[in-house]
């Protein structure tokens, strides 16, 4: 029983040995800085330690339709049953560590060379071909099932980043279409009442037939436009519910008055910005996991060790098998050293090395993406201001153009047409408006989401079960 439970202090000496090779982080290939930093603050709360709830806080409504898309979205689902998996693995190469130590009764039969039978009846406990790991396989499989776990974790979060981003991103797009809607229908009404109008002085020989039929087509051209973005609403109302997982809840908070404002976050260094994205985490981390199998595939070019071995009663008769001096055991050790494989071991070897390589550049094509999109996401926050600014002025001018075109057609200084086309570029103009406001927002989103915003959550849990809402702290005794 001894010679059992030293198998323990034996697998803990063996465990400790590993053949993997050293890891260093790759250098990132990027750019010491972000391009347009500048556009950004320069101090402040880092976006990844930005709750989602926190960067939203101006818009209850959005909080609550973002806590529902956590609770019900199917790929979110997806993401932390893949972690439930990848744990499962881990603990299963974890367990291989140690021996698997089993009870059984057994009675074996045979006949003898003088034709009795004899038998041989046995109890007691046994360890069935447990592999020593001096050399570190076992360990080297642990390690990389390890790390291909916080991997999943990781892949999880940037899961949730990119669901909270297109909840928010979404729920902007329903508040353009309502504002495109309201702009339309004002447009429809003031065509109408043109309309009525060169109608009248048509019928009355003020207007020739060309003014009318341009006035009816630029009324047709507003209804055209109502029914597209109509039909956009509903395909943005789709898209957001499918994000939910469930149809709009019916007690959902008032709306806004006016589009969300969102606040900055700072740019930071690439250094800390892009190490902190889950996905390039995660890529990091299975750069890890191919660096530890590189242990597992060396391992093998040493003599793998095995021990079987048992402890227990040992009778020639069953029933004299408990009885005092019916003790034994047996150990029974097996050392087994590659000699010939066909190849198999280098081949292993170089699979392993070949996938370390591929990982690498995987590993730098994500942080080589995430500077793109940080960049790309701070190109818009450096321009787009600028350009709602302008768009704002020219919305201005067209109207005060419109204006003063339809006063002088009303006094018979101007053409209608010149009055048509002061519809419809003013028109134009309110569109564009719309658009470059909602594209602001978004960006505010885009640049919250690329620099790992979206996956912290201190009630994350209790969103899960409380309607959405983050509970109030417990008050201390």
């Amino acid at each position: 029983m001894k010679r059992l439970l030293s198998l323990g202090a034996v697998a803990a000496l063996a465990a400790c040995t590993s053949m993997a090779p050293r890891y260093e982080r790759p250098a990132a290939p990027v750019a010491s800085t972000f391009p347009n930093a500048d556009a950004l603050p320069a101090s402040g709360t880092a976006a990844a330690d930005t709750a989602w709830r926190t960067f939203y806080s101006a818009d209850p409504r959005l909080q609550r339709l973002i806590a529902i898309a956590l609770q019900n979205n199917r790929d979110l689902r997806v993401a932390v049953l893949n972690i439930e998996q990848a744990r499962a693995t881990a603990r299963l190469r974890d367990a291989e560590l140690w021996p698997v130590v089993s009870a059984g009764i057994s009675n074996t039969r045979q006949p003898t060379a003088s034709g009795g039978v004899s038998q041989i009846s046995t109890a007691g406990v046994q360890v069935t071909a447990w592999e020593a790991d001096f050399f570190g396989r076992i360990r080297s499989t642990g390690d990389a099932a390890a790390a291909q776990l916080l991997a999943s974790e990781q892949a999880r979060n940037a899961v949730q980043i990119a669901l909270v981003s297109g909840v928010a991103t979404s729920y902007l797009a329903l508040q353009a279409d309502d504002e495109l809607l309201r702009v339309t229908q004002q447009t429809l009404a003031t065509r109408q009442d043109t309309q009525r109008l060169i109608k009248l002085r048509f019928d009355n020989g003020a207007s020739s037939a060309l003014d009318l039929r341009a006035a009816e087509s630029l009324l047709e051209q507003a209804r055209v436009s109502l029914a597209q973005q109509t039909r956009q609403r509903l395909l943005d109302r789709n898209a957001l519910v499918l994000l939910l997982g469930q149809d709009f809840p019916a007690d959902l908070p008032m709306a806004p008055s006016a589009i969300t404002a969102l606040p900055d976050v700072p740019a930071g260094l690439p250094s800390d910005v892009l190490t902190r994205r889950p996905d390039v985490r995660a890529a990091e981390l299975q750069l890890q996991a191919a660096t530890a199998s590189i242990g597992a595939a060396r391992a093998a070019y040493f003599p793998r060790i095995t021990l079987t071995a048992s402890a227990g009663s040992v009778s020639g008769q069953l029933s004299n098998l408990f009885k005092a001096g019916s003790f034994g055991w047996s150990l029974a050790p097996l050392l087994l050293q590659p000699l010939f494989d066909a190849g198999r071991n280098d081949a292993n070897l170089n699979l392993a090395e070949t996938a370390r390589d591929v990982a690498v550049a995987q590993y730098e094509k994500a942080v080589q993406s995430a500077f793109r999109e940080v960049a790309d996401a701070l190109a818009g926050r450096a321009t787009l201001q600028e350009q709602l600014r302008a768009q704002a002025a020219q919305v201005q001018a067209e109207q005060s153009r419109y204006e003063l075109t339809d006063l002088r057609y009303r006094n018979g200084a101007s053409a209608y047409l010149d009055v048509l086309d002061a519809q419809r570029s003013l028109f134009a103009a309110q569109i564009a408006q719309v658009q470059v406001q909602s594209q602001v927002q978004q960006n505010a989103v885009a640049l919250y989401r690329v620099m790992g915003g979206g996956w912290n959550d201190p009630c994350a849990e209790a969103a899960r079960t409380v309607d959405g809402r983050c509970p109030a702290p417990p008050s201390s005794p």
